[in-house]
């Protein structure tokens, strides 16, 4: 499957500080999202915790994570947000895309939202 990206923006749960806005990409293996900590400490969104991550070349790396409010696609859910490197691409992880009942279309590669979320 290609590429995708989508515009996003992240801010905290009460919504007091300005949101971090990029081109995140869509990562369906990806279980949360993940933006870079010194963007996500100037959206306000507190530390919650730490997690080990599994990266992409099957290292273990531990992040602090914590919870915001993401929007993209006309759509705004709370999720999980790992605080990664100052350098790090963002990702939009399929929990957010599940919530708001968006699924990755496979024939055109596209992001579409479904017509009812499933509860089965």
């Amino acid at each position: 499957m290609g590429i995708i990206k989508v515009t996003a923006s992240i801010t905290n749960l009460t919504k007091t500080k300005q949101p971090y806005e990029s081109e995140f990409l869509v990562d369906t293996v990806a279980i949360d999202c993940m933006a870079p900590e010194s963007e996500l400490v100037k959206a306000g969104i507190q530390v919650e915790g730490k997690e080990v991550c599994e990266l992409a070349n099957g290292q273990p790396v531990e992040y602090n994570y914590g919870f915001a409010r993401i929007t993209f696609m006309g759509a705004e859910t709370v999720t999980q947000v790992i605080f990664g490197p100052k350098d790090a691409e963002p990702i939009l992880g399929v929990v957010a895309l599940e919530n708001v009942g968006i699924g990755v279309d496979p024939v055109t590669r596209t992001l579409k939202k479904m017509t009812a979320k499933p509860l089965k």
